[in-house]
């Protein structure tokens, strides 16, 4: 029996000499980080691409015990971005974080200098960073697309049918977005066997300004009921045009109903076209650090979109499924979820073709080009 309890107690101490080795590792693999991320064109407080972003890197980080910061870059310009890099490297921060197409020429620059940094890109597609050392580079694209096809369908089946799409600048993401909503909307009024209107335009920047608030006056005022707003900050001025006349918008990136119908107003939002940047961020930051398994993503572009047909809050796209849609017996969340079932089983396909616009049969569009 002493000898029993002699092998316990050298078991009892060899586990936890392993669960104390276990767990300093675990600690020094966490202090061996630490994290920046650099803003785009917008700012921290953009309510979308930039924040969401942010946010995403400073919860993890500050769960984690990991240094971070941030840096806006003087102005929109490559050698800019790259001067930012710089700093934070200077700084010691091994793993930059940066949301936006907007980095292709920075991370070609900076990341062949800087080899022993991490650097991860949101929405930089393989075609931006053509000719670029990807040897410690990942990126993440997402299929927008699907996410803007769920948002038009969702908003004819809820009676909308005097639409218009404003879009940041003509950008692949912002593209895709628009495109999958003419797709989306256009399909639901054949389910509905009606025709609906639809007018397009980009802004040509990510932020809203008098020039394009008076510009959705005009549409508001003829008509239009509901504006997908998609590209940065520019959903101030759809907002404030819809503010005057009781329209409707739809939020991008993130649900962005508490947003806008906590600064203009209730049931302003009908529904957001989302993508997971926040689970995305958190996820890889993840990989790199409590995981040890940046080799299993570096040098890869990955297409984030559908991964369950029957849990939409597990996709990397789609619409809000609480209170950020509004929901009806015209379409409830029921028809959403069979929606996403159909799409993620290829009963329902959808173009992302951003060189043609698709080709649709119960919708008229008004294909403006760009306010400025």
């Amino acid at each position: 029996m002493k000898k029993f309890f002699t092998v316990l107690l050298v078991l009892a101490v060899a586990f936890s000499a392993f669960a104390q080795g276990t767990a300093e590792t675990a600690v020094a693999k966490k202090a061996a980080y630490s994290v920046a991320m650099i803003t785009d064109y917008g700012d921290i407080t953009d309510q979308s691409f930039n924040q969401t972003t942010y946010e995403a890197c400073k919860q993890y980080c500050e769960a984690n015990g990991i240094k971070f910061a941030y840096y806006k870059p003087a102005g929109d310009s490559t050698a800019e971005r790259v001067a930012m890099i710089e700093k934070a490297v200077d700084e010691g921060y091994n793993i930059i974080v940066m949301p936006g197409f907007a980095f292709a020429g920075a991370i070609k620059e900076a990341a062949p200098q800087n080899p022993e940094v991490k650097f991860v890109a949101l929405d930089v597609s393989e075609y931006d960073l053509t000719g670029a050392d990807m040897s410690n580079v990942y990126s993440m694209v997402y299929q927008e697309e699907l996410a803007g096809y769920m948002a038009g369908y969702a908003t004819v089946k809820l009676g909308y049918t005097k639409l218009g799409y404003l879009g940041g600048m003509a950008v692949p993401a912002v593209v895709r977005y628009g495109y999958g909503f003419l797709q989306g909307a256009d399909d639901a009024a054949k389910e509905l066997g009606i025709t609906i209107d639809v007018n397009y335009v980009y802004g040509n920047q990510f932020y809203g300004d008098a020039d394009i608030t008076a510009y959705m006056d005009t549409w508001y005022k003829s008509g239009t009921k509901c504006v997908f707003a998609c590209g940065g900050g520019i959903w101030t001025s759809a907002a404030e045009a819809a503010a005057k006349v009781g329209g409707k918008v739809l939020g991008v990136d993130v649900d962005q109903a508490p947003i806008i119908d906590g600064a203009y107003g209730a049931g302003m939002t009908v529904t957001s076209a989302i993508k997971g940047l926040a689970a995305s961020t958190k996820s890889t930051l993840k990989t790199i650090i409590e995981d040890g398994k940046w080799d299993t993503i570096v040098g890869k572009v990955a297409n984030l979109g559908l991964v369950s047909g029957t849990d939409p809050d597990a996709n990397f796209v789609g619409i809000p499924t609480g209170n950020g849609t509004q929901w009806s017996d015209k379409f409830t969340l029921a028809n959403y979820k069979a929606l996403v079932a159909d799409m993620f089983a290829g009963k329902i396909t959808v173009s992302n073709d951003i060189a043609n616009a698709p080709v649709l049969t119960n919708t008229n569009v008004q294909y403006l080009g760009n306010i400025k």
